[in-house]
């Protein structure tokens, strides 16, 4: 099943495809912060513990926080490892303690590679 992340007008729009290239709306919400575009979310890789991701939160639902960890680059998080979901529009950097929860901060530009 294939789902993107619209983000127009102010607000944010999770569609799911149909087939036959027919989108349904699943969800609508404020935009927080995320820039307008289309985010193909379905593409998004799962996190892997071992690693730190540095991004934007797209998007969280039951089961999954979305990031975008780079142009076009999208990473996805199971909400159980979560204490506290981040704030969807938040630039956050996401790592994972030994018991494999996640561990959230305040992302900085070098973490971004925005170093100038």
């Amino acid at each position: 099943m294939k789902k993107r992340l619209l983000v127009m007008n102010g607000s944010r729009i999770v569609e799911i495809e149909q087939g036959d290239g027919k989108w349904q709306t699943e969800t609508v919400a404020k935009a927080n912060g995320v820039k307008p575009g289309i985010y193909n979310i379905s593409l998004a890789s799962q996190a892997d513990k071992a690693k730190e991701y540095a991004g934007i939160i797209l998007h969280s639902d039951k089961s999954t926080v979305y990031q975008q960890i780079g142009k076009n680059s999208y990473v996805s998080h199971n909400r159980d490892d979560f204490g506290k979901v981040p704030d969807v529009g938040q630039l956050k950097t996401i790592s994972y303690d030994s018991k494999g929860k996640a561990v959230v901060t305040e992302a900085t530009t070098v973490k971004l590679g925005l170093s100038r």
